[in-house]
Formats: C-alpha cells, sequence, structure tokens
C-alpha cells in the first residue's frame, strides 16, 4: 500500500503541498474537471474586451481557455509558485500571474469584469474574506463563477481531495461548507445567484472511469451530483437607466392588469422591461399593432419536466386498473414501456429540453420551474423560455434517502420543491404527516400534487405556510381521479403545473381550462394559479406573472373581446396565442402578426406547424428536427400529441 500523508484539517494547506502536487498536476486525469469544463464553459458571460481574474490558477488549465475568448487583461493568481511556474509556460505573455492568497486579490477597486474560481473554495479558510474580495475587484457589472466538488456528495461518499506523488498518497485539508451556507456568504457580501448547477457524470466521463477500471464506481455516480457550479452577479440596486435603449412598443391592445381588469394604452419595452403604460405612441420606436387582440401576462408553469417534451404518455390503458400511488407507476413503466423509453433517450437531452421549452413556449408559458438539475442549457441566452434556476429540490420521499439535508441545504430565501401525496392510498396521504414529522414543512415548500390529501393535511399545510402545485390531468390519466373543487378551494397557496407529456393531456393551458370546466374552479383562480400565486411560491423578483411598470416583459397576445383577463385565460388553447414576447423579445408570433411585425424585429425566426397550426419561433428548428428525426424518423414528432413539421427559415 501507498504511504499516505494526510495534513490537518485544522490549519490552511501550505503552498508547499500546492507546490508538490504541481509535479504531477496536468498529468492525472480527472473526470471531475471534465464535467466542470464543460458545465461552466456555457456560463461564461462575454469576455471580449473585458478584465479578467482566474483566483486560485493552479497549472493554467482555464487561463489557456480564457485567453481564447480575447479579453483585454487576463490575471491569474494561485498561492503556489511551482503551479504558476507551469502556467507561465503554457500561457500568452500578456497574461499576467501573480503569486498570491485569495483573501487579498490583485486589481484595484472595481477594476475586473469577471472572476473565475474553480475548486478553490474547499482550501480557503476565509471564505468571506474571498467574498469580500470578489466584490471589491469586481465592477457593479461584474460576475463570478465558482466551481467545487458537491459537498453533500463528498460526505456522503467519503470523497477526499488527493494526490499521488513518488509513490505517496497525499491527501490535502479542506474545510467542508453546506451549499447553503456558501451561498449566504456570497449574498452577505453583495453577490445574487444567478445560476446554480448540480451535474453528475455522463457518456464524456464515463471513458476515464472504464480507463481507470472504475466503471462500476461510474455506474453508482449517475445521476448523482458531483460539483456544484454558482454564477453570482454584484446585486444592482436599479436595473434601468435613463438611458436605456427603446426596444419596441405595442398599440392598440386591451392591457390586462389583473384577473378582473383591463387598462387601455401604448406598452412601451426598453431593455427588456416594461417601462411604461402612456397614451400614446412613440413615432420612432419600433411598433406593434395589436389591434383586435388583448395582452395577457406570459404564464408561469409551476411543475414542468422539460426533458420529457418529445416523449408519448406512458402508462396502462384504459381498460386496466389504475394505479395507487406514483411509486408503482415510475416501477412499472420501466418494464411494461423498456423499449420506448429507451429509444427516446437516443434523443440528446438538450435536444429534449428545447422541445419541453418549445412545448411551453407554444401555449403562452414564458418562465417554467423544472422539477430536475439544471441543465446547462437551460441557461443559455437563446433558451426560448425563462427556467426558475434559484431553489432546492428533492424528487420524492420514495426516491431520495438524503430529502432532509437537501433542505437543510436550501438557502432561506429560496423555495423548496418535490413530489408528494402523489396517488390515492393511505401511504400517499401518510406522506404529509411523515414530511411534517420530518420538519421539511414550512413556507419555502413547494409541493407538487398533493391528490391524496384530504382536509386534515390541507389544513397542515396551510397552517405550515406550504404551497402545493397541482396537475390534474396528469393525476387523471394515473389515478382516474383530479383534486375536487372543495380541495383546491381550501388551498391558501396554490399553483398549477403541466408535468410532463408522459402522463399529461396537452399543455398549461389544457390544464387551466380542464380546472375551470371540469372541476368548477372560479375563472379568478385559475388566473391567479398561473400568474402572481407561482410567482410569489417560486420567489420571483422580476414582476413576473404581471404586466407592471419596470417588471419585465413577459406578455401573449390573443385575439378577441373579452369580459375579464380571467374569463379570457380559461377558454384559451395553444390555437389562439399569437405572440409571444419574453424579456421585451419577441419570441413566437402567428403568421399574421408576423406581417405587422417590423423588420428588425423579424430576424432569427424559423417557421413551425403544429397540429396545423403556422408559428414563427425564435429556435433552431432545424437542427431540432434533424436530432429528433434521426432517431425517431421523418415526419414522427409529436408535442403534447400533436404533430409538427419544419417549414423553413426567414
Amino acid at each position: 500500500m501507498p504511504e499516505t500523508v494526510a495534513i490537518s484539517s485544522q490549519t490552511q494547506p501550505d503552498s508547499s503541498v500546492f507546490d508538490r502536487w504541481a509535479e504531477v498536476y496536468d498529468a492525472q486525469s480527472n473526470p471531475l474537471l471534465m464535467l466542470e469544463e464543460r458545465s461552466v464553459l456555457p456560463l461564461l458571460p462575454e469576455l471580449e474586451g473585458n478584465d479578467v481574474l482566474d483566483a486560485g490558477c493552479g497549472t493554467g488549465r482555464w487561463l489557456v481557455k480564457l485567453e481564447r475568448f480575447r479579453p483585454a487583461s487576463l490575471t491569474g493568481t494561485d498561492c503556489s509558485a511551482a503551479m504558476l511556474e507551469h502556467a507561465r509556460a503554457k500561457v500568452q505573455p500578456t497574461t499576467k500571474l501573480e503569486r498570491g492568497e485569495c483573501s487579498t486579490l490583485p486589481g484595484e477597486n472595481a477594476s475586473k469584469s469577471f472572476v473565475l474560481a474553480s475548486f478553490v473554495l474547499s482550501y480557503l479558510d476565509d471564505l468571506k474574506g474571498f467574498a469580500h474580495e470578489c466584490a471589491r475587484v469586481l465592477r457593479s457589472d461584474g460576475s463570478l463563477v465558482i466551481s467545487d466538488m458537491h459537498p453533500a456528495t463528498a460526505s456522503e461518499r467519503g470523497w477526499t481531495r488527493s494526490f499521488s506523488v513518488d509513490g505517496a498518497r497525499v491527501e490535502i485539508a479542506t474545510y467542508p461548507r453546506s451549499l447553503e451556507e456558501i451561498v449566504s456568504i456570497f449574498e452577505e457580501s453583495g453577490f445574487e445567484v444567478q445560476t446554480l448547477l448540480e451535474p453528475s457524470f455522463s457518456g464524456p466521463e464515463r471513458t476515464l472511469f472504464e480507463d481507470a477500471g472504475k466503471l462500476e464506481e461510474y455506474e453508482g455516480l449517475v445521476g448523482v451530483a458531483a460539483i456544484y457550479i454558482l454564477k453570482l452577479r454584484k446585486r444592482q440596486s436599479q436595473p434601468f437607466t435613463s438611458s436605456s435603449r427603446s426596444n419596441m412598443q405595442l398599440t392598440n391592445a386591451r392591457i390586462g392588469t389583473g384577473a378582473s381588469t383591463w387598462k387601455d394604452g401604448v406598452l412601451r419595452i426598453e431593455d427588456g422591461y416594461i417601462i411604461s403604460v402612456r397614451e400614446s405612441a412613440d413615432s420612432a420606436v419600433p411598433t406593434l399593432d395589436l389591434n383586435g387582440y388583448v395582452l395577457l401576462p406570459g404564464l408561469i408553469n409551476a411543475h414542468e419536466h422539460l426533458e420529457f417534451g418529445l416523449f408519448p404518455r406512458l402508462g396502462r390503458g384504459a381498460e386496466a386498473p389504475c394505479y395507487r400511488n406514483s411509486t408503482e407507476w415510475a416501477q412499472e413503466i420501466h418494464e411494461i414501456h423498456a423499449d420506448v423509453i429507451e429509444r427516446y433517450r437516443q434523443i440528446p437531452k438538450a435536444i429534449h429540453l428545447w422541445w419541453g421549452a418549445i412545448r411551453n413556449l407554444l401555449c403562452g408559458v414564458t418562465t417554467v420551474c423544472h422539477h430536475n438539475p439544471l441543465h446547462e442549457e437551460l441557461t443559455l441566452s437563446d433558451f426560448p423560455v425563462h427556467v426558475v434556476s434559484r431553489f432546492g429540490w428533492s424528487h420524492s420521499l420514495s426516491f431520495d434517502p438524503h430529502l432532509v439535508e437537501r433542505f437543510r441545504w436550501t438557502p432561506k430565501d429560496q423555495p423548496f420543491l418535490l413530489h408528494a401525496a402523489e396517488g390515492v392510498d393511505e401511504a400517499s396521504r401518510g406522506e404529509i404527516s411523515t414530511l411534517d414529522a420530518m420538519e421539511v414543512l414550512d413556507e419555502r415548500t413547494v409541493l407538487i400534487h398533493g391528490l391524496a390529501c384530504a382536509a386534515e393535511e390541507i389544513a397542515l399545510l396551510n397552517r405550515r405556510g406550504v404551497s402545493l402545485v397541482v396537475c390534474p390531468t396528469s393525476n387523471r390519466f394515473l389515478f382516474a381521479e383530479a383534486p375536487t373543487r372543495d380541495l383546491l378551494t381550501s388551498v391558501e397557496r396554490l399553483a398549477l403545473g403541466s408535468d410532463s407529456p408522459i402522463t399529461a393531456a396537452g399543455d398549461l393551458l389544457d390544464e387551466a381550462r380542464y380546472l375551470h370546466t371540469e372541476v368548477g374552479l372560479d375563472p379568478a383562480a385559475v388566473y391567479d394559479m398561473v400568474t402572481s400565486g407561482p410567482a410569489k411560491m417560486l420567489h420571483l423578483k422580476e414582476n413576473q406573472g404581471q404586466i407592471a411598470e419596470f417588471g419585465v416583459a413577459d406578455l401573449i397576445a390573443v385575439r378577441g373581446d373579452h369580459d375579464t383577463p380571467a374569463v379570457a385565460l380559461v377558454g384559451l388553447t395553444f390555437v389562439d396565442v399569437e405572440l409571444v414576447v419574453i424579456s421585451g423579445r419577441v419570441q413566437m408570433v402567428s403568421p399574421p402578426l408576423y406581417e405587422r411585425l417590423p423588420q428588425e424585429l423579424r430576424s432569427g425566426m424559423q417557421l413551425l406547424e403544429v397540429a396545423g397550426q403556422q408559428r414563427w419561433i425564435r429556435a433552431p428548428l432545424e437542427m431540432l428536427f434533424e436530432a429528433a428525426e434521426e432517431v425517431l424518423g421523418q415526419g414522427k414528432l409529436l408535442l403534447a400529441e400533436r404533430e409538427v413539421r419544419y417549414l423553413g427559415t426567414l
């Protein structure tokens, strides 16, 4: 057995340890680094012409990549002279290298646009000092990306930081902290979280495990968060400036300002936000005439699994007995539908996610709460819908033995989501009391489904301040039951989700219409469940779910004259949604409104046909069709059980 040299975890690792590590750092394959690199790259901001700092740069692994983005200046700092020597051999002469601790970063106040800290935080004793230094050197619009081994997984699996050199295994001291503590420290220093990723190993890393003879270990880590990545930005006190560039204005439409009220006026949008609702138009501003239409706020889908957008329904036939709970269904479909699942999984997950987003976009959804780890594709600036990124989650009691730990790691100002009481048996109903005994029911908690809840459970949820998201057509398909009107009207914090095409019938509008026509819920209540209700429970902070001055410009337009916005909404199908604007950009538009759209607002749109309805969409449709049809076959794509065809580009 090789000798183990351990460094005491009570003292900060000495730079000599990293000097020794530098001898072998670049020669050792590391799946954690591979996973991190492919996950971080999509999160990088615009770096060309900006000032960049790599804190804890090591041997220059990231510096070489950052140079390709042509920053105005690039600096790497590290405590190890040997690490910096290796870095100097790799990087360009213009890249500056400085030896120093992360508690004292190089650079004047507000001198950097971007700071990267890759696999550094675990070695820092004074994390608050580092967070303060990042805030000091970053400009007001600057951002910070942090990556490291996932603390929960490291603790559960007994992972250590070590390397082998000269026949000895050297373990490096670390300072374990929960994600909640890390986020809290940076928020105290003036940062806000833009993105939190918790990626797991997949195909690219599998080869490294296989080469090392550890394929069995890899199989045991599939789906387990191996690292975390935090993208933070300095908190802005006021997102608007008087010099904001005018984007467009919407004229001649009635504007829904709540469930029961309309307002007339010209809606002015600048830099993605609603700046004003005024009486007259400005002839110098690009204008979309919406005469004959009404404007509603973009809808919020409080529960969705985007990666199943192309999947068919999976379950028992109508003649078979219904399931008693979701665990029974989940186990059975992998037996009776294994071939279908395997076939659809051949389509890359990123492609599935795009199709799931398009399914939502078509029915007027502008914000989605995707109940899964935040895949890097969902963070791209051109992804077609907003995806909520600031929340904690667990799948359910049945599938997550670490539910309590995940709840405790969730920051106090973020929601915590999990499936619960999804069934019709006593075991499903009993989950509520079990969760209460585990002390995971409070104002942060958002339960999904709750079908098995009776009056006693709803009263408990209300007392604890818990929110509930219902998915009625999914429940109807699996259990031949849906939430009753009495149950829904007794819940104090309520929202609506569309789950996924695997179990649901259609889209979020189909769910809303079902609640009104089949369950008998009042239009105003349904309206709240897809607008202000989920905005509150998901802690959305840019006035999503309403049309308001200084709120984000997420809007939909539908034709006709309606008594109230709520009455308009509960009668809609995806056919009625003819315009979707997200952050001030036209994301989807019908052919009639496309003809009214100013030329400068049309670029980048491609034409799609869904169940005979044509829509211009801002998405790489040609690529998405090719990737999906390569597996499913030409003309075989169904989206929410509706046939889709690619018609061309602008």
